[in-house]
């Protein structure tokens, strides 16, 4: 395995750990076990953002810009009461 294909099972791998974590909090019974799932899920998100900015510096996860054109589009369909 070269460092590219390392990082992004790194990566999906911390995308996975976020999910488990924010469901843990969400389904948490109590302030003591929310809190503690809170606290793993910022230092979650914290390597995820970490691994994606390394990624993203070595040109391995480009992004590209959404056309304002989908962006009012959607804009305009949230923006409309629903019924």
């Amino acid at each position: 395995m070269n460092e590219k294909m390392v990082t992004e099972s790194v990566l999906s791998l911390l995308k996975g750990e976020a999910d488990l974590h924010l469901h843990g909090t969400i389904e948490s019974s109590t302030l003591n076990v929310r809190a503690a799932y809170e606290n793993s899920l910022n230092d979650v998100l914290a390597m995820q953002k970490e691994v994606y900015s390394a990624m993203s510096q070595k040109g391995w996860y480009p992004m590209q810009p959404a056309e304002q054109q989908k962006i009012d589009q959607v804009k305009q369909k949230y923006s409309q009461p629903q019924g």
